[in-house]
């Protein structure tokens, strides 16, 4: 073989191992700063809504306050005083309002306190502003009741407590019981009058009409009960040991409705309001002479 053949071939071969070498022993590259995997796309945000305001309902009534024969319920406010208060029986103006609790009123609610299709401006009561503050306890729809009530007869229904007297109204006024009065009204600290007595004396309805209440619901005057004798009277007989009658029954003038007693009272006394239209007046201006 010529010697320059022979020098190509070796030239050849160490280029080709040398190549070889290098590919099987180089180190791996290793990468000391990877770059950060690529975010994957993100949802879009969802659009802002728009802020959600609450509606504000109004009280029950609302669009009657301030008119004739309506009253906007006050703190503190229970619907027996607002029916004393408006010469009414709580009975009625829950009905008149569809009241299914008596005893859930809020503030700012608006009562009719006169019968449907009545003139209001004409009978409207006018709350008393100078009333005294007492509590409330819940109304009961069926108040205890001491014994069966019956008018009273022989003397005790001729007896000067029942003596006639009337009124513009045509209402024949008697005393409550045959006692002197021992406190008399004053329109700031005392509605009505009082009267001491004994435990279980009769008291009698003053005149004819309907029981509206008969039960301890008005702390205060103890056990209570009211008699609506017409659309302008209602009278009040507080603190008796018990209660002969019960609510929407119809009483006779003379007849007994209760005994006295001292409940919520430190003394035995009867306790006796008159309101016209709600307000308080001074029974002894209505009430006959003895």
């Amino acid at each position: 073989m010529p010697y320059s053949l022979r020098l190509l071939l070796v030239v050849t071969t160490s280029l080709l191992l040398s190549a070889c070498g290098t590919s099987l022993h180089q180190a791996p590259v290793e990468d000391r700063n990877p770059l950060p995997p690529k975010p994957a796309a993100s949802a879009p945000a969802p659009a802002a809504s728009a802020p959600v305001t609450a509606e504000v309902k109004p009280p029950p009534g609302a669009e009657n306050a301030g008119k004739p024969g309506y009253y906007t319920v006050k703190p503190g406010d229970a619907l027996i005083r607002i029916a004393l208060d408006n010469g009414q029986g709580w009975r009625d103006i829950a009905k008149w309002n569809n009241l299914d609790n008596p005893n859930r009123i809020e503030v700012g609610q608006v009562l009719r306190v006169v019968p449907p299709g009545v003139d209001a401006s004409a009978v409207t009561a006018k709350p008393v502003a100078s009333a005294p503050k007492v509590e409330s306890r819940p109304l009961e729809s069926k108040p205890p009741v001491a014994a069966a009530s019956a008018p009273a007869n022989g003397a005790a229904a001729t007896s000067s407590t029942a003596a006639a007297s009337s009124d513009e109204d045509g209402l024949a006024w008697g005393w409550p019981v045959a006692h002197p009065v021992s406190a008399g009204f004053d329109e700031q600290r005392n509605k009505g009058l009082d009267f001491a007595g004994k435990a279980g004396d009769p008291v009698l309805a003053v005149a004819d009409g309907r029981v509206v209440y008969a039960g301890s619901g008005l702390r205060g005057y103890g056990n209570l009960v009211i008699i609506k004798h017409n659309n302008t009277y209602l009278t009040a007989y507080a603190h008796n040991r018990a209660m002969l009658v019960e609510q929407d029954q119809v009483v006779r003038k003379g007849q007994r409705i209760a005994e006295m007693g001292s409940t919520e009272s430190d003394t035995v006394k009867l306790h006796f309001e008159v309101r016209k239209l709600g307000k308080p007046v001074d029974p002894a201006k209505l009430l006959p002479a003895r």
